[in-house]
C-alpha cells in the first residue's frame, strides 16, 4: 500500500494538529503568534510521542464556514511556513468543510495529503453541503499534484446523507467513479467512536485502497479498530483528559502509540 510507502510503517497513525481560532474566527484572540505557539507544542508532543504523521487543520474555526475566508487559508498556509523546518513526518492539510481550499492549500505547503468530504450531499448545522469532487480532480491536475493522496470521508461526522444510503453502497460508488487514494469511516462526531462494523463493511469492499478509522480511536480500541481497518486518525484522544478542547498530552500520545506498536510488532 502507499501508506506504508509514505509513512514506513503498516497501519499509519496520523495525528490532528487542531489549530486554535484563526484571525476572522470569532473566537480568535489577535494573537497569531499564540496559535503558532500552540501548534508548535502540539506537533513537538505527537512527533515525540512517536505518530506517523500529522494533518494540520482549523479545527476551532467554528462556526464552520461552508466557503472559507481568504484570511483562514492564508493564516493555515502561513503557520505551516513557520512551523514546517520543523515537521519531521508527512503531514497533510485540512480547511474544515472546504475540499478545493484544502487542495490549493496543499499546493501552497508541499503538504502530501488533504482530507475531507469530497463526493455526496449532506445535511447538517451548517446546511446543506453539495462538494463538487470532479472540479477538484481537475484542479488536482491543474495545479501538477498527482502524487498528493486524497483521503475521502465515506461518511463525514456530524452529518447525515439527504437521503439514506447503505455505507457500502456509497465507498462502491466513490471507488467506481472518484480513484480515491483512502476511504475514512467516522462517528457521529469528533472524537466519537466509529462503530467497528462499519469499518469492516467498507474494507470488505476496499478493494486494496487503505480504510481508515476516522474518529474515535482510543488507548482501549487500538486491536479493535486495526484489527479491521489500514490505520486511524486521531485528535481527541491525544489530549489532556481525552476532551477535544485541551491541549495534547504528551503522556497520552506516548502510551497509545507504544499500544499501536506493540499491535504491529504482534502482527
Amino acid at each position: 500500500m502507499w501508506t506504508h510507502d509514505l509513512f514506513g510503517v503498516e497501519k499509519p497513525i496520523i495525528a490532528l494538529v487542531h489549530l486554535r481560532a484563526l484571525p476572522g474566527d470569532p473566537g480568535y484572540g489577535n494573537d497569531l503568534d499564540a496559535v503558532i505557539e500552540q501548534a508548535r507544542a502540539d506537533i513537538r508532543a505527537l512527533q515525540d510521542g512517536g505518530v506517523d504523521g500529522l494533518l494540520i487543520a482549523n479545527e476551532f474555526s467554528m462556526p464552520y464556514q461552508v466557503q472559507a475566508d481568504y484570511v483562514t487559508v492564508a493564516s493555515i498556509a502561513y503557520l505551516v511556513g513557520r512551523l514546517r523546518d520543523e515537521i519531521r513526518v508527512p503531514y497533510g492539510v485540512n480547511v474544515v468543510l472546504n475540499p478545493m481550499a484544502s487542495l490549493e492549500l496543499a499546493a501552497a505547503t508541499g503538504a502530501y495529503f488533504i482530507r475531507s468530504a469530497f463526493t455526496g450531499a449532506y445535511m447538517g448545522e451548517h446546511g446543506i453541503s453539495v462538494p463538487d469532487a470532479a472540479a477538484v480532480a481537475r484542479r488536482r491536475r491543474a495545479l501538477g499534484l498527482d502524487s498528493l493522496k486524497l483521503l475521502f470521508k465515506v461518511n463525514p461526522e456530524s452529518d447525515a446523507y439527504l437521503v439514506e444510503r447503505d455505507i457500502k453502497t456509497v465507498a462502491r460508488s466513490i471507488l467506481f467513479g472518484y480513484a480515491p487514494d483512502a476511504l475514512c469511516v467516522s462517528g457521529a462526531s469528533a472524537g466519537s467512536e466509529t462503530k467497528t462494523d462499519l469499518i469492516s463493511e467498507v474494507r470488505s469492499v476496499a478493494g486494496g485502497v487503505p480504510v481508515f478509522c476516522n474518529t474515535g480511536f482510543n488507548a482501549k480500541t487500538v486491536k479493535e479498530k486495526l484489527d479491521v481497518s489500514d490505520g486511524a486518525c486521531v485528535g481527541t484522544a491525544f489530549k489532556k483528559d481525552g476532551k477535544f478542547e485541551n491541549n495534547v498530552d504528551p503522556a497520552r500520545v506516548k502510551e497509545i502509540m507504544e499500544l499501536v506498536k506493540a499491535y504491529r510488532a504482534a502482527m
